[in-house]
C-alpha cells in the first residue's frame, strides 16, 4: 500500500497564532507543499461602521434573488476561491495544503464561510477565520452578478451584530475600496488587532497545546450566532421572507 504523500496541515494552533499576529500563510501554486507567511507593509482593512453599500447593491439585497446561508459549504467555498479565474494565467494561491489546514480549523470552530445561492447552485461566497473580534477575510468568488458583494453584505452584518470590531481584507482591491475598505500602515493594523483581542486569549497549557481543542478560552468568533440573530432581528422586523431588505435598511441608516 502507498503512503499517503500529502503534506502535513499547519496545526491550528499555528494558524491562530500567526493571525494574532498580524500574519497568514500563502503558496506560490496550488499543487505547492511549502507555504510561505506573509506580512504586508500595507494592510487591507474594511471599517464595519463605513462599509459602502451602493443604491444598486441595496436594490439587489431588497430583491431577494439569492438565499445566503453561513457554514453551510465550507469546503466547497474554499474549492470555488482556488478555482480558476476567468482571464487569469496564474496559479491559486490556495494549495491543497492550505485548504486542507483550513478545513481543520473550520472543523474546530475557528473558520467561517458565507455562501450565496441562486436555487441549489452556489453563485458566489467567501471564507475567512475569526477570532475574538477579528474576522480576517480570506477569499471570495462570484459567478452571478453582484454574489460575491452580496455575501460580504450579510458578513458585514452578522459581524456587527456579533460585536466584532476588525474586518482584515489582507490587500486593498479597488473593488473592496468600493465598498468602503481603506489602506493602513501594518503598525496601524497591529495596534487595532490587539485591541480587538480579549486579554488573555489563546493562553496554552503545560503541554503547549492551547485550551478549547487549542484555541484559547473565549476566543472563538460567535459568527454562526450573531448570522443567527441577524435573521432573528430580520424576522421580528416582519421581513422574514427577504432579510437582505432588513440588512439593506440597517447599514443604509447606519453607514
Amino acid at each position: 500500500m502507498q503512503a499517503d504523500q500529502s503534506p502535513p496541515i499547519i496545526e491550528p494552533e499555528i494558524l491562530l497564532l500567526a493571525y494574532r499576529s498580524g500574519i497568514f500563510p500563502m503558496a506560490d501554486a496550488r499543487d505547492d507543499p511549502d507555504v510561505f507567511w506573509v506580512e504586508p507593509k500595507l494592510r487591507g482593512i474594511l471599517p464595519l461602521d463605513q462599509f459602502h453599500l451602493s443604491g444598486s447593491l441595496a436594490k439587489r439585497l431588497r430583491r431577494g434573488r439569492y438565499r445566503v446561508s453561513y457554514n453551510a459549504d465550507f469546503g466547497g467555498v474554499m474549492q470555488a476561491c482556488a478555482a480558476p479565474r476567468v482571464g487569469d494565467s496564474g496559479g491559486s494561491w490556495i494549495s491543497h495544503r492550505i485548504a486542507a489546514s483550513y478545513q481543520r480549523l473550520h472543523d474546530l470552530g475557528h473558520a467561517h464561510s458565507i455562501e450565496c445561492w441562486d436555487g441549489d447552485a452556489m453563485v458566489g461566497g467567501l471564507y475567512g477565520v475569526g477570532f475574538d473580534r477579528v474576522f480576517c477575510g480570506e477569499s471570495m468568488f462570484s459567478r452571478a452578478d453582484d454574489a460575491s458583494k452580496v455575501a460580504l453584505v450579510y458578513l458585514v452584518a452578522a459581524l456587527r451584530r456579533s460585536g466584532v470590531v476588525l474586518l482584515d481584507c489582507q490587500f486593498l482591491t479597488p473593488h473592496l475600496a468600493s465598498l468602503g475598505a481603506i489602506e493602513i500602515s501594518q503598525k496601524s493594523y497591529l495596534q487595532r488587532l490587539k485591541a480587538a483581542q480579549f486579554s488573555g486569549a489563546g493562553s496554552t497549557t503545560g503541554s503547549g497545546v492551547a485550551d478549547a481543542a487549542g484555541l484559547g478560552a473565549g476566543a472563538a468568533l460567535a459568527l454562526p450566532e450573531g448570522f443567527a440573530a441577524l435573521l432573528a432581528d430580520a424576522a421580528g422586523a416582519g421581513d422574514s421572507s427577504s432579510p437582505g431588505n432588513f440588512i439593506a435598511q440597517s447599514l443604509t441608516q447606519t453607514s
